[in-house]
């Protein structure tokens, strides 16, 4: 099979003048998809459902010669998703400055390699526990970034907790979470990485970390600082192999001063489409999600503008249900009253029904 396969591709001119190098890259990214779809709960380590990097990459917009992070970056895909975003506008993506750390040797080998498949020169994928060993420092701190995109290992257990509360690089900013969740770890970290100056970043959790008790004073920290711009509610079957939903929390180190005070809580649950086991947003989803992003105002029934205040007031629970309803309020709501009425009516005519149906019986 491996003499056919060479003897196949030794037929073919593959230079980049025949085959640019973002259409070896393209086939490239195809092979991992095929191999997450056919891997099982492995393909979660390195694969990342393509169309809501497409939403995390254009809430994000990374511009020419900003630094973009991703934690635990996978097979790479968000990192290279913000170089293409530039390119597809036309901007000069090759000033982009990729970073990724990722603690699985070959999963990490993949991403290398995704990078020169798509020609990226300027990038640093370091091997390595994000948590025990983070590996991008500078002047022995945290190295600082523009934007950092990640979609992390939710709710590990094995991680290392007594070091995380006596934590060299301040990392627990808002406390340490419980042995069985690492997620608001991974969180903070990304926050002690955000530049102080323009950070922002987005990050793709269950919706658990929303309003999860065990967590309550570390999320009430959080909100307090006034860094969390929006929190996306999104459908099932988003993650590889299950079927939570899924959600975006997006911070700021700072905010524009129209937002300073507020949260925009946008509950796209239902603004998904499912294929078999996947689900997966198409563009009229995208498109929907990004612009009530960038209007930053109230929709009925889709997205909420939210004080700091109100969430705190709700124990600062940031569970969707409690802020935006996705009843439909298009149809007509009815008095308590009536609806007695109407169940009352409704009950005689099926006593009277099944009394019919009984003499008929005999």
């Amino acid at each position: 099979m491996l003499t056919n396969l060479i003897e196949h591709y030794s037929q073919q001119t593959l230079n980049l003048s025949n085959v640019p190098d973002d259409k070896l890259g393209n086939a490239y990214e195809y092979l991992i998809k095929e191999f997450a779809d056919d891997s099982g709960h492995t393909a979660a380590e390195f694969y990342t459902n393509r169309t809501v990097v497409k939403l995390m990459t254009m809430i994000m917009d990374p511009q020419p010669g900003e630094s973009v992070y991703d934690p635990t970056c996978g097979s790479g895909g968000l990192l290279l998703n913000c170089a293409l975003h530039l390119k597809e506008e036309g901007k000069e993506y090759r000033t982009l400055k990729l970073y990724g750390q990722e603690i699985n040797l070959l999963t990490s080998a993949i991403a290398r390699m995704n990078m020169f498949m798509h020609g990226i020169e300027e990038f640093d994928i370091i091997r390595g526990d994000t948590l025990a060993n983070p590996g991008l420092l500078e002047n022995d701190e945290l190295k600082k970034f523009n934007v950092i995109l990640a979609n992390p290992p939710y709710s590990i257990k094995s991680w290392d907790r007594k070091s995380f509360e006596n934590d060299p690089f301040g990392r627990n900013l808002w406390g340490t979470p419980p042995q069985g969740c690492a997620d608001y770890a991974f969180q903070q970290h990304i926050q002690k990485s955000l530049d102080v100056k323009n950070g922002r970043s987005i990050s793709l959790w269950p919706h658990g970390i929303l309003f999860r008790d065990a967590e309550a004073d570390m999320r009430r920290k959080m909100i307090k600082q006034d860094q969390v711009e929006c929190v996306i509610g999104l459908g099932p079957n988003l993650f590889y192999n299950s079927p939570m939903e899924a959600c975006l929390l997006i911070t700021k180190t700072q905010k524009e001063k129209r937002k300073q005070g507020k949260v925009l809580i946008i509950n796209a649950v239902k603004a998904v489409r499912q294929d078999k086991n996947i689900a997966y947003l198409e563009s009229n989803h995208i498109e929907r999600i990004y612009n009530a992003y960038t209007t930053y105002e109230d929709q009925e029934g889709f997205c909420k503008v939210v004080s700091i205040e109100d969430i705190l007031e709700h124990k600062a629970s940031l569970n969707m249900a409690l802020y935006v309803s996705n009843v439909d309020s298009s149809k007509e709501l009815i008095s308590l009253q009536d609806a007695l009425v109407n169940w009352s009516a409704s009950s005689e005519q099926l006593a009277s029904s099944m009394n019919k149906l009984f003499k008929e019986l005999g």
